[in-house]
Parts: C-alpha cells; structure tokens; sequence
C-alpha cells in the first residue's frame, strides 16, 4: 500500500529518476527549489539566508482554547493591529466542566478582540476551524499559520503550519516565522481507490509507515502523481488534514480543474491557480502509495500509527489485542487498566460501542453522504452502539439538510450535531468506561476521548475511515470493512457540494481593515493577563519533577485537552493540570522550586538551594532556579502552546531529552523561556525525581552560541554525576527569547519591534 523509499529522487516528466541512478541533473540544493513546496516558501521568504528562512503568512487562524492566551500576549507585548487577515473560530468549547472560564465569555473576548485589533470572528457552531480556513482563506500559492498542528490546507494549494501561539504573536507583531529550510519528500499517488475506502484509510496508512521511525519529521510532504487526479477535494484534504500525524512539517499538493471547481464551489475563483513542480524537481526521499491497494483500516489506542487492516484484525483479534493492551497499560503505567479483549464477542468478532464522525478530517460533505448511503434504510440498533455525526461548518450541515443526507442518517439511528471539535480533544461523545469508540477524527491518544485515568475510568478509541464507521453501524456495531459492504455508491452529482456562504455572512464578523483602538477588550472574571516570568540568570539549578520513560510523550500527557480547557484564559488555573493524568505530583513539586525561586528573588537565602549549590560551587546570587521535565522524546500532538507555559507558570526553565517529537513544541518552549535541552541518545538518563540538575554558565553559553553544556546532576543522596547537555540550532532571536525568560520579555525589552 505504502512504500518508503529512503534516497533523493528527480522528478522528470512525471517520472521518478532516483539520485544514484541520475545523469546529467542539477545538484540536489539547485533542483529543490523546483519543488512546489519552495515555489512558496521562497515567495514568502524574507531571509537572505537560503539555509534558514524567515517566513511571513498571508492569513492566521485560532481558535477559542488559544486565542485568548494569544490575544493577551500580543497585547502585553505592544499590539496595535491585526497586519493580516486573523480569524478567531469557537470550535472548542469546553462546557466550564471543572470551573473555569464560561464559554461565553471568551466568546465576548474574543468578538471584541476582532473589533479593536482588525479580525475575523466566527461564532460557536459555525464551523470548526480548519473547514472556514479552506472555505474562506485557502488560496492556492498562499501560506497560513494556526494554532492548532492541524492546520493543513495543501489540497488546496495552501501551504499550512500549525504552531504554538507564540508564533502567531510574532507574526501579529509583524517579525516572521523562523526555520531552517526543510526537505522536500515526494508523495507520488497512483491507481485508484476502491469501493468503500476512504480518506482516513489513506492516512492511518501513511501514518503508520512514516511516524514510528520518524521518516518525515520536519519535512514537507508534496504529493504529486497520476494518483491526484483520481480523487475529488474532500478526499485530498481528508488525506492531507492527517499528514499533521507523520510530525511533517507541512504540505503541498498539485493543483488542477478538480482544485479549481473547489475555489469556484465556495465564490472565489480569483484564488486558484495552477501549482506543479517544475521539470527535474529534487526530493530527498520518496513515499509512494497505490491507492488501488489501499484497504479499510484502523488505528488502534493510543495513536494514529498503530496501524492495521481491518481485516488483519478481524482475523486475529486475540493476538493484537493482546499487544495493543499491553503497550496502552504499559503507558497508562499502572493506574488503570485497558481491556480490550471484552470486545470480542462470542462468535469471535469485534464489537465496537461507539461510532463518531467528526471535525475537521470526518465532518466533510463527501464523508457523510457516503456513510449516508451506506447506512439508507438501515438501522444502528437499540442496543450498546450509538453513534454521532458532527458536519464541519454550518454550510456543510445546510447543504446535507436540504439534499435529505441528515434525514436518511437520523431515520437510520445516528443523531446530528453542529460543527464542533468536542470528540476530537474530548469535551464531547465521551465512551463509557472500558468502551471501545470508533471515529473519523484526527486523533486516538490515551485521555483525549475525555477519560480520567486518576478516577479509574479509561476508554479506548480506534480511528477508522466514515464509510467503515457506517458499515459498522449498519452491522450494529459489529466491526465491519466497508468494502465488505454491499451498498449503492453516490453518484458524482450526489456528490457535489452546494456551498452555501450567506450563513457565514449573516454571523462572522468580518472585521480585517477595520480596526477600532477605541474599541473595548471585553474580559470576563476568569480571563486573566499572564503572571510576572523571571529572566535566565548567569547559571541555571533545576529540579526534576517528572521523569517520563515512555517512548513519546504527547502534548495531552503535558497539559490535558477536554474539559480542563475551561482554563484556557487562566494560565494560572490551567496550569494546576499540568501533567495531571500522566505524573499528578508534578504540580505540587514544581510549586516547591517555584517557592524557591520567589524566595531568592526577594532576598532570602533558601536553605535547600543554598546547600544543593554549595555541592558543586554554585553562586545563589547569580543562578535561577526552576523545575524540570525529562522525557525520551515529548511534544508528540497538539500545538498548543499551553504544554509549554503550564510549564513556566509553575516554574520551569528547562527540558531534558533525547529528541523533541515535533518542532513546534521545541519552539513553544523556547518562547516560553524554556531552554529546550537534548543529550545523546546512547546515554542512559538514570536519574530520578527530586534529582536537581546544574548548568553553570548557561546565559552565556546560549547567547554566544554554544550548543554543548557540562552540567552537574546532584542526586537525592548526595552524590554528584557529570552530564553532558546539548542546545542546538537556537536562532539570535531565540537565544534572546531564552535570555529574557520569555518572549513577552522579550518584547518588553524593545526587542523584536517591526
């Protein structure tokens, strides 16, 4: 289906030439700016450094669970006005289940932010974020930065990034997006997809042949080939929405006439154009997919690379099983247990107890009409098996009202709801304990369905294509491949969406040019402006208050998704859940350094600090002192930039590692005063919480460039180790960030003023 081949290629005339088997082509450096991918990149390129570019975006685009946090932080650092389109979707209402911040007033924030700054504001319900981005700010030769790792719009000729909101404050404040100049890697798509599969199936295989060994990481996926032009838009961006799961960079497609039908679909013909490679393009590695082998797929818990045929698994469900549970318990590390084995029935079949089609990689016309038809004159049953359908923006919900999809799903069983990411980051649809959900979503890491492993409830997803959710439901919720399904398929006009604008019109307020400085920021009691962030001193002294020996940690183990999102707009309160179902005493640890720190800055001399730098001829006067967070290889996941400020709102000044899974972790870090340190993966890391860590001379060292550090580990006992630490790759500016102690700072000190 998916085959990864690990050596450069040219592409000439369609064809691929592999490097060591090429003649006469230009060097690889030369022949990669062919690529589409650089076509962009160097459009919106300031840098005169083709090594490391310096990127402006043509259009921003947040949601509610990092809009406000970016709102304040722009604000605190001398915001003026929007300088380009930024839209602000409420798509990730949390329900204030734990307290917090009600819903509506982060809405209220976030309408008057776009009336005083120039934005874009789109109402609860109208539309997830990454669908109003392709129906409203795609364009083909554009680039848009999210705060959100989904924002992928490459079908659509948009080059997307989804970063953390420190990103987006800098492009706020009109600097650029920093980053070296990534490879290329082509995706060339050929044949044809079968019957009942679907675009999930796609990408849950191109995940699971790309993650586990990080062949993709940072890169940009181009997919070109005689494959595209077999698949309609919503079944490209199904795919492409997904590449975000490879820890790919970004994304880039050829276009065509079916590209160009999508921009006259939504009334904006204006905004196509055609993108190819030029003639002897370079890539440096190749993934090729044959579409026409591509089979009805499922991820299982807990990550999108766990990848199996479905048939695989229904002919040896016992045997993965077993090996799914084991990984999963191994990483839930004791606190619950995950069975999986009850879902096989007493005939041997899979049983499923939930079916979801959601958000921004489920919800589209294409999918729904397509489970539609596969579920007419079916039904979902009256037992355990439920099943919800979520279309992505409100013109999708309208048209699949008025063409009678909506109708043969509800008389099937299925009920329908509006546009929201609830089940994506779980505040929504969450499974009963022990239950196993099958959706169409982006993702199936440990808690995200809503689980609390510290109350004893966990429950599994599984993520599948749609067209196999409704085959499932149609079978009751007997696991079921969609093209084992005997269905009529829609025919290309049933397929064809009628995009209806005039209900963007009537609700989004479309505010870019307009900005009002008279205009009143409108907070309500639990929006609240970020706490005072210490500068780096001459020497750091960490402690470690969390030690993670899991192969990937995700950015929903660092700070929870769901329901705690209801302290999106406190940092303060939201940072009480950092690491909270993963190590729940780093909380409490990471308050006591914190204590130890205020203590010094207001003149006192802490006993313990005192004597754990006495060890090793350490200045108090001259040394910060923070909490720490080691972990193999964290950051997997989301964007938010929350993973990283929890952190620095309790204290933290360093993470230790082997590797950063995704590069917009390592930046939310670094803009969060966070110094993003690594060590040779050879080297054991045998130390322990309560364990403190000092690197003597570290302002310094970062602000001259030096990437390699000798540190001291002080064990609890006493005893002191060497260790050898990394920084590498930091930017001026990012050493700067690093040396204020935040990127708030950073501005404050007149830094990195337009």
């Amino acid at each position: 289906m998916v085959e990864v081949i690990k050596k450069g290629a040219y592409l000439v005339d369609g064809q691929i030439i592999y490097a060591d088997q090429a003649q006469g082509m230009a060097a690889p450096d030369e022949a990669r700016e062919k690529t589409i991918a650089y076509s962009i990149l160097r459009h919106h390129n300031v840098s005169s450094d083709p090594k490391h570019l310096r990127i402006k975006f043509d259009a921003l685009i947040s949601h509610d669970i990092t809009f406000v946090g970016i709102i304040q932080t722009a604000k605190a650092s001398g915001l003026k006005e929007f300088p380009v389109p930024y839209a602000m979707t409420n798509c990730h209402n949390s329900l204030c289940a734990v307290g917090g911040t009600i819903n509506e007033d982060d809405h209220a924030f976030g309408l008057s932010a776009a009336k005083k700054y120039g934005g874009i504001y789109v109402p609860a319900n109208q539309a997830v974020i990454h669908q109003y981005a392709r129906e409203r700010l795609a364009g083909c030769g554009k680039m848009i930065l999210g705060s959100d790792s989904h924002t992928r719009y490459g079908s659509y000729g948009t080059m997307g990034v989804g970063e953390g909101g420190g990103e987006l404050v800098k492009q706020l404040l009109k600097n650029t997006y920093d980053v070296a100049a990534p490879q290329v890697v082509l995706v060339y798509l050929d044949g044809k997809l079968k019957k009942g599969v679907g675009p999930q199936d796609v990408a849950i295989a191109l995940v699971g042949a790309t993650f586990p060994n990080g062949d993709v990481k940072n890169k940009v996926l181009e997919f070109v080939g005689p494959g595209v032009k077999t698949l309609s838009n919503d079944l490209r961006i199904g795919i492409d929405v997904m590449t975000t799961e490879t820890s790919c960079l970004s994304s880039i497609w050829e276009t065509d006439e079916t590209t160009k039908e999508f921009y006259e679909i939504v009334g904006r013909p204006e905004d196509y154009k055609e993108l190819k490679p030029g003639n002897g393009a370079y890539y440096d590695m190749v993934v090729h997919i044959d579409l026409s082998k591509i089979e009805s797929m499922i991820a299982l818990p807990f990550h999108p690379s766990k990848a199996y045929t479905i048939h695989e698994l229904q002919a040896d469900p016992e045997g993965i099983f077993t090996k799914i549970e084991a990984d999963c318990n191994k990483q839930l590390g004791g606190k619950v247990t995950l069975d999986l084995h009850h879902c096989i029935n007493e005939d041997g079949k899979v049983t499923c107890d939930q079916g979801v089609i959601v958000g921004c990689s489920g919800g589209m016309y294409e999918n729904i009409v397509e489970a539609a038809a596969i579920l007419k004159d079916q039904s979902i049953g009256n037992g355990y098996f439920d099943m919800s359908v979520y279309p992505s923006s409100m013109p999708i919900g309208l048209a699949i009202t008025k063409d009678g999809t909506a109708a043969t799903l509800m008389e099937a069983g299925c009920v329908i709801k509006p546009a929201f990411c609830g089940p994506c980051f779980g505040a929504g649809d969450t499974p009963a304990n022990n239950a196993l959900s099958i959706r169409h979503a982006t993702r199936n890491f440990a808690n995200r369905e809503g689980s609390k492993p510290g109350n004893g409830q966990i429950s599994a997803v599984a993520l599948m294509d749609a067209r196999s959710i409704a085959a499932t439901a149609a079978n009751k919720g007997v696991l079921t491949a969609a093209t084992d399904f005997d269905y009529v398929e829609p025919t290309p006009e049933q397929l064809k969406y009628h995009f209806d604008g005039s209900v963007y019109a009537k609700r989004c307020y479309e505010g870019f040019g307009k900005a009002d400085p008279t205009a009143e920021l409108r907070y309500g009691p639990n929006i609240k402006d970020w706490p005072h962030m210490p500068a780096l001193e001459d020497d750091l002294l960490v402690k470690l208050c969390a030690v993670i020996h899991d192969d990937v940690t995700t950015t929903d183990e660092l700070i929870p998704s769901g329901e705690t999102s209801s302290y999106r707009s406190n940092p303060i309160g939201l940072s009480e859940f950092a690491l909270s179902r993963r190590v729940p005493e780093y909380v409490g640890r990471s308050k006591q350094v914190r204590a130890l720190e205020e203590a010094k800055l207001a003149g006192e001399k802490p006993e313990e600090a005192v004597n754990i730098l006495a060890k090793v001829g350490g200045d108090l006067a001259k040394t910060t002192i923070g909490s720490c967070v080691f972990a193999h290889r964290p950051g997997d996941g989301s964007a938010r930039e929350q993973a990283a400020s929890c952190q620095k709102v309790l204290g933290g000044f360093a993470n230790i590692c082997y590797e950063y899974a995704t590069k917009r972790y390592r930046s939310n870090c670094i803009n969060w005063g966070i110094v993003p340190f690594t060590m040779d993966k050879n080297v054991p890391f045998n130390y322990e919480d309560g364990d403190y860590v000092y690197i003597p001379g570290v302002k310094e060292g970062i602000l001259k460039g030096q990437e390699e550090f000798e540190a001291k580990v002080i064990r609890k006992d006493g005893s002191v180790h060497d260790l050898k630490l990394e920084c590498k790759g930091l930017t001026e500016d990012e050493k700067l960030i690093l040396k204020e102690g935040c990127l708030m700072n950073y501005y404050a000190a007149g830094y990195g003023k337009a």
